[in-house]
């Protein structure tokens, strides 16, 4: 299997609708949509609706596990999963009808010990994928460093490994060195010990943890404004068209999908980062936590590739 999928956090997403939020009243509610979620479960979700293949793993707990392992498989998705006490987490997310905003309310996850988490590892050696993505939070019970140990791993198993996370967990991994990272400008700031980045100075904080050794390729995520693919020989920006946004659940994840599938098709790093885009611009287009449909990522990668092109690969 060329894909493999680690999601250490993985939830239930519930998500639904009412006219607006207001303190200390009972609110109406249209009926409640469940998916499965979590970082890597949302990159295989993606991955499958691309037509691509791939094996999510993931640790269950109680009755919300056995829900989340029923939904996953149900998108023709194979599962290796590690079974743990205690009860899978649930988010939820409320949409304002009159406002449009969007509240989400994240859950603790279920604990995770690093010897359990090591099972999962233990799973995925025996895999031995080509692409090796990890993406989303990490549970209580593990150290901010697992991620790096997760690094290290993917190199002893001869795997091209992707994280998309954040904060300490990022940063630990990435000394350890990696194949792709997805960070959003924040995130690659502090990657370079900068407070912040205009955006002239991305390109070249980019490039800078690519030279230290830190990862081989960055598409910094711009959000409304696409990516910018960095590698050590250029960069390019991807730019992401305008939409009529319902929902930024998903997004992220459904950028990672479109490049690692990309990726596993053969493609180059500017068609990986250009399907990447699609992905994630598609996923805003859908309520709740549904991802994308592929006619409007095949429809908006049309709109990138013919505006792209005014946006040529650029030497260092």
């Amino acid at each position: 299997m060329n894909i493999v999928t680690l999601t250490l956090n993985p939830a239930l997403d519930k998500s639904t609708e009412t006219e607006q939020l207001i303190p200390e009243q009972k609110l109406r509610c249209s009926p409640m949509r469940i998916d499965a979620g979590g970082g890597g479960i949302n990159v295989s979700k993606g991955v499958s609706k691309l037509g691509g293949k791939s094996i999510a793993v993931f640790p269950v707990a109680g009755h919300n596990g056995q829900v989340l392992r029923q939904l996953v498989e149900a998108q023709n998705i194979t599962t290796q999963v590690i079974e743990l006490s205690g009860e899978t987490r649930e988010n939820i997310a409320v949409t304002a009808t009159h406002t449009n905003q969007q509240f989400r309310f994240t859950l603790p996850g279920n604990a995770l010990d690093p010897k359990d988490a090591d099972r999962c590892l233990q799973l995925i050696e025996n895999i031995k994928p080509q692409y090796l993505v990890a993406s989303g939070s990490l549970p209580p019970g593990l150290p901010a460093e697992y991620f790096e140990k997760v690094a290290a791993f993917a190199k002893t198993i001869g795997a091209r490994f992707i994280l998309d996370t954040s904060g300490a967990a990022l940063a630990a991994a990435a000394d350890e060195g990696l194949f792709l990272l997805k960070p959003n400008i924040g995130e690659l700031a502090a990657l370079v010990g900068s407070p912040k980045l205009e955006m002239n100075e991305v390109d070249d904080a980019a490039l800078e943890i690519i030279r230290q050794g830190k990862c081989e390729v960055v598409v910094v995520s711009l959000g409304p404004q696409g990516a910018l693919l960095v590698t050590r020989d250029g960069f390019e920006h991807v730019p992401a068209p305008m939409v009529d946004k319902k929902s930024t659940v998903g997004a992220g994840d459904s950028m990672v999908s479109g490049m690692v599938w990309a990726l596993a098709q053969g493609m180059d790093f500017r068609q990986m980062a250009r399907w990447g885009v699609a992905c994630g611009s598609a996923a805003t287009m859908n309520a709740g936590t549904q991802l994308f449909e592929v006619n409007d990522v095949r429809n908006l990668l049309k709109w990138i590739k013919m505006y792209g092109e005014r946006y040529r690969f650029r030497d260092f």
